[in-house]
C-alpha cells in the first residue's frame, strides 16, 4: 500500500509540476512586436538644406511612393530638427516594413525597383556622389516598433 501510495503522490507533484509550466509559457504579455522601421540619420550642410530637401520631395519621394504601391513598404516619413553640434544629424528618413521577414524578403524587388525607378547603377552612384555635396549619412538604425497591446 506504501508504494502505490508514493507512486500516486510521484505522480500527482510531476503533474502539477507540468501543469505549472503550461501555465508560465501562457504568458499575456501586455504588448506585441509591431512594424520595422529601417532610420537613417542625415547631416544636411549648412546652407544645403533647400537643396536637400528638393531632393526629398522629388526623387527620394517617387522611390518611397513606388514601394508604397507595390506593397514593399508600409509608409515612410521625414522628420527635421536642430543639430546639437557640427557631428550632429538634423533630418530623419524613416521607411516603415510590415515586419523584419518582409524587410528581407523584398531585398531584390526593393533592387529592381530602385533599376526601375532611379536608373542602373552608374546612375545610382552618381546620384550618391551629387548628394553627397549637400548632406552626410550620420548613420542608420533598424528599429522595431513596440505595441502597447495584448497580441490578438
Amino acid at each position: 500500500m506504501k508504494n502505490k501510495t508514493r507512486i500516486l503522490v510521484a505522480s500527482l507533484v510531476v503533474l502539477i509540476f507540468t501543469l505549472s509550466i503550461v501555465v508560465v509559457a501562457q504568458v499575456n504579455r501586455p504588448y506585441r512586436n509591431g512594424s520595422v522601421w529601417q532610420v537613417s540619420f542625415i547631416r544636411m550642410k549648412p546652407g544645403m538644406e533647400s537643396a536637400y530637401l528638393d531632393y526629398i520631395a522629388t526623387d527620394w519621394k517617387r522611390n518611397q511612393e513606388t514601394m508604397k504601391k507595390d506593397r514593399l513598404i508600409l509608409s515612410y516619413k521625414v522628420l527635421t530638427t536642430e543639430a546639437h553640434g557640427a557631428a550632429d544629424w538634423n533630418i530623419l528618413l524613416m521607411t516603415e516594413y510590415k515586419d523584419m521577414a518582409t524587410l528581407e524578403a523584398n531585398e531584390a524587388k526593393e533592387d529592381a525597383l530602385y533599376q526601375r525607378v532611379i536608373g542602373n547603377d552608374e546612375k545610382q552612384r552618381q546620384g550618391y556622389r551629387e548628394r553627397l555635396e549637400v548632406r552626410e549619412v550620420m548613420g542608420g538604425r533598424l528599429a522595431r516598433e513596440i505595441v502597447l497591446e495584448p497580441r490578438r
